[in-house]
């Protein structure tokens, strides 16, 4: 296995995003787990999920799964006591039919509503204890929560972590958690219901030209290329401004200025998310044609930057900011 390794620059980048937004959505040791799953290195395992023979309603068990860490997980059977340490899968089992198997979450999950009376095990930091207390043979994780990815394999707790790069593959972690948990049907449902969606909007905005947008994420902060928001500006008929940089970083501002974005998005997440007011004055932005348009538009923050299953209201949310003329 190879362990992901991140530069200082980008890990401090995601860290002030995961501070700045509720974004809680990035390392695997040569370990054995306990109850339903066994994880093992495989050094030349790829970062896709693999899976032994099933039919479209059953798993066949032992399942082996490969995740976005290289970590190979071997399922004897479907896991039973589940724990969730980011939103986005929490969100993602609940989306499946797995609600009942969860028996705990991080404190940042907030949807759905059944999560709130669930054991809490820590926010952006894992109470490793409290995990370790519920027992569970399953925790689901985003590539964020790489040290208590690391401590939790020390205790031989099997950890699935994932790190969806675009809205498919998305869609594509919907249906390998249906895999894991022998809920292919459901997993499958969700998984159309977004590609409807997709298609929904691929469809309106296929032939209109493609506007340049400027995203803040969070105060002073935007979102380059290889990221799944660069790839939702795409799909939603959009060209992101930002896109010549790569992961997440601080606004340059006469690179925007530069750009002269038509249209302004961002998230609405309460005290600390970025306002219109900020935006627009810094200084030569109000001769974006965004500013003189009054085209900066605020959209919702949960969906947009939790790679879940609500991604498919967020991209129309976007397409409806990018072209309101095509999106109703």
């Amino acid at each position: 296995m190879k362990q992901k390794v991140w530069s200082a620059q980008s890990w401090l980048s995601l860290l002030m995003i995961v501070l700045m937004l509720t974004l809680a959505a990035c390392s695997g040791n040569n370990d054995k787990s306990t109850g339903g799953a066994s994880a093992e290195p495989s050094p030349t395992a790829s970062t896709q999920p693999q899976e032994t023979e099933a039919t479209a309603e059953e798993t066949v068990y032992p399942l082996t799964m490969v995740d976005v860490t290289g970590m190979e997980l071997v399922f004897d059977k479907a896991p039973t006591a589940v724990i969730s340490i980011a939103p986005s899968e929490t969100e993602s089992i609940f989306a499946i039919g797995g609600g009942e198997k969860v028996v705990g979450v991080d404190s940042n999950s907030n949807y759905p509503e059944e999560v709130k009376g669930l054991p809490q095990v820590g926010d952006y930091i894992t109470n490793i204890e409290a995990v370790a207390a519920l027992n569970p043979d399953l925790v689901l994780a985003a590539s964020m929560n790489g040290d208590a990815i690391t401590k939790l394999r020390e205790l031989d707790i099997p950890v699935y972590v994932t790190d969806p790069k675009s809205y498919e593959e998305v869609v594509a972690k919907l249906e390998d958690l249906g895999k894991i948990m022998n809920m292919n049907t459901a997993a499958a449902e969700a998984a159309d219901k977004m590609r409807s969606t997709l298609a929904q909007v691929t469809n309106a905005v296929k032939d209109a030209e493609k506007k340049k947008v400027y995203l803040e994420i969070s105060p002073g902060w935007t979102v380059g290329s290889g990221e799944f928001l660069d790839a939702m500006i795409t799909l939603a008929g959009g060209t992101n401004v930002a896109a010549s940089q790569p992961g997440w970083f601080e606004v340059n501002v006469e690179e925007v200025i530069t750009q002269n974005p038509q249209i302004i998005i961002y998230p609405e997440y309460g005290e600390g998310s970025p306002t219109e007011a900020d935006i627009v004055a810094r200084p030569g932005w109000s001769e974006l044609d965004a500013v003189k348009n009054d085209a900066i538009i605020a959209v919702a923050n949960d969906p947009l930057v939790r790679v879940g299953p609500r991604l498919a209201d967020s991209l129309l949310e976007l397409a409806k900011a990018i072209h309101p003329e095509l999106i109703k």
